[in-house]
Parts: structure tokens; sequence; C-alpha cells
């Protein structure tokens, strides 16, 4: 049975006495890294059948191809059991060995939109309306109080999506530098309580966050809510501080407390500890996905190559699955909305369609 969101009065007050959280998502990057079970690779069958579904979808339009009309028999298993690990198990799997020079942008886009359509729905990513995104360096400066950081080349600071899943596809790697870094939020939190409990319940309370220019029907530019919550007994977080930087350009936003920042600069020294995070390369045809509400995800710095059919080109869906773990009520509230299962519904922004764009310059 699909979780549902909670209620406020389910997720733990902040005036219990914090406890760390046990469970697979607790994990140390020192003791993963050289495990082999978060990562599979494609066989040649595997390729076939991706290929044969592929085949069978030509004429679909990208925002129609489903599970049904996208068949993999021979994946189904393996891939449910990758959703499970990615919803109650660790949070992030990789799978490579895709032959991505054999496709073209489309094609490689309806291979990777029908095996996310395996997992949930694909919602939006941003103010226009994009269900397929795009990271690629679009020379924008990461400074701007609206641009994201996804369209520039500058390092991205640990930090969570606006969805249940965020799965990415690599078209074209850099000539140097974009190494992908994954922490989990269970192990940051853990370690706040361990070490600043008095700081861990600082991030138990609302903060406040820009929303990048792309405002919801009814809301404000703005939004509050607390980066960590306890549910069920597991962590729920939603962390991006460079929204909360940028919102501090508002007048009308509340200021940040000195607390609150020493709270988050421990929380962003604890993501970027060796012990703790896991480094992963991209390879052309790797496909990473990872659960948002476990798992802050980061990007080194990169060069890019000057010829532009060269340069770094990852694809990007944000899912929502309706069997989902169980959220904070505020997730589907202030924060955002709701897809018809009940599941944060991405970035919408009234009168703008949803479209699966094949250029990053759409």
């Amino acid at each position: 049975m699909p979780d549902t969101i909670l209620s406020p009065t389910t997720a733990l007050s902040p005036t219990t006495a914090l406890e760390t959280v046990t469970g697979p998502q607790a994990w140390y990057g020192r003791d993963v890294a050289g495990l082999s079970d978060w990562a599979i690779t494609l066989t040649a069958d595997d390729v076939a059948e991706i290929e044969a579904a592929l085949a069978g979808a030509k004429d679909t339009p990208i925002l129609e191809i489903t599970a049904a009309n996208f068949p993999v028999p021979g994946l189904a298993g393996r891939l449910a059991a990758i959703k499970h690990e990615l919803l109650r198990g660790r949070g992030f799997f990789m799978v490579r060995g895709l032959p991505i020079e054999r496709y073209s942008v489309e094609d490689a886009a309806r291979i990777f939109w029908g095996i996310g359509a395996q997992w949930g729905e694909a919602v939006s990513q941003n103010g226009k309306g994009h269900v397929l995104g795009h990271v690629k360096d679009l020379g924008l400066d990461y400074a701007d109080p609206q641009a994201r950081g996804y369209q520039t080349s500058a390092r991205l600071p640990y930090h969570t999506d606006s969805s249940d899943i965020v799965g990415l596809l690599c078209l074209k790697k850099s000539k140097a530098g974009g190494l992908s870094s994954i922490a989990s939020t269970t192990t940051i939190f853990n370690e706040m309580v361990k070490r600043r409990p008095d700081l861990a319940e600082v991030l138990m309370q609302p903060v406040y966050r820009t929303r990048w220019g792309e405002v919801p029907e009814g809301r404000k530019p703005y939004y509050g809510t607390a980066p960590f919550t306890v549910v069920d007994g597991r962590v729920i977080c939603t962390y991006v501080r460079s929204a909360v930087r940028k919102a501090q350009l508002m007048d009308v936003v509340p200021r940040i407390t000195p607390e609150q920042e020493e709270a988050m600069d421990l929380f962003d020294s604890l993501a970027n500890d060796p012990a703790l995070h896991l480094d992963m390369t991209f390879e052309p045809g790797d496909m990473q996905f990872v659960c948002n509400h476990s798992i802050a995800h980061s990007r080194t710095a990169y060069e890019d190559y000057q010829e532009l059919d060269k340069r770094r080109h990852l694809l990007r869906l944000w899912l929502a699955c309706e069997d989902g773990p169980k959220l904070p009520a505020a997730f589907t509230g202030e924060h955002q909305g709701q897809t018809a299962s009940g599941r944060p519904d991405g970035i919408k922004v009234p009168g703008v369609p949803l479209v699966a764009p094949l250029r990053a310059e759409d």
C-alpha cells in the first residue's frame, strides 16, 4: 500500500529528546566505497531488451511513454529491487553500461524516460515545466539570485531536490572535474545529534528558502521548511543552502540567526567529510539514481571542452513514487504541491504546460 503524507503531529517535535536513527539509510562513504552492491552493469541482453522497447515507443511522444508501452520484462525484477533500495534502503544506485554512443539525444531521452517510468511519474524540475531536464553549463552566473546551479559549471554544494527520486543519465562528460558526490543525510543528522544536539534541533525548525522566481499558484516567492524531520523512525531531509542564502536578498524573509548559520555550517562540513560522503565518476551511459529524502548530492566544479559538441551534458529526471516514504505534510503543503497519488509534485508555475525539451537551451 502507498504510504501517506503525515500530519505535522506525526513528525518528531523538536522538543523531543533527540536520538540517533538506525537503518539502511545511515551509511558512511568509507564503508560503502568498496562494495559492489550499489551498482550494476547492463548486459548485452539487457541492452537488446531496452532497444526493443525503444523501437516500440519510437512514435510515442516522450510525455506519453509509460511502463506499459516501454516493457522491459527481463529487467523488471532488478529494477524493482533497485527502486526498493532507493526508497527503503541506502537510497542510491548506479546503472552502468548503456551504449550511449549508439543513440541520438532523443533516443537516449526515450530510454531514460522509459526506465524512469517503471518507478514513478516524472514531475517538473523548473518554472518552464521541464519534466526532462538538461544538466549543462549555459554560461549563467551562479551568484544570480534566479540562476539554477545545474545550468552552470560551478561547484554545487550538497543539497536535495524536490522529488522522491532524482535520476541522471550521462551523455557526455566534462574535460576535467564534475565529480559526483553523495552523502547520507541520516548519517549527517546522527553525527549532529552526537556532536551538537542543539544544532540538530535548530535544523528541525523552518529555514526560509527562495523559489528562484518559480512561484506556484497561490504561494509566496519564498517559503519556510525544516531541513530535518524524523518520521516513523526515519530521517527525512530537505536542504538547499544556496536557496537559503539567496532568500536573504528579500527584505520580507526572516533573517538567518547565528544558530541557523552555525547549524548549516556543521551540516556542510559533515557532508564534505571524506569519511561520510561517497564519490562517483560519471562515464557516458551511466545512470545514477538517488532518493532525495535521505541523500544529499554535490558536484565539483568542472572544466569543459571548447567544442560545443563535446561539452558535458546530463539528462535529469525527478520522479514522484506513489510508494515513497512517509513525508511531513509541509512537503506537499507550503513547500510544493502534490501529484494525484499524493507525492511531491516538483515545481509548477500557473499556465506553464509540462514539456520534455531535447535541447538544454529550450
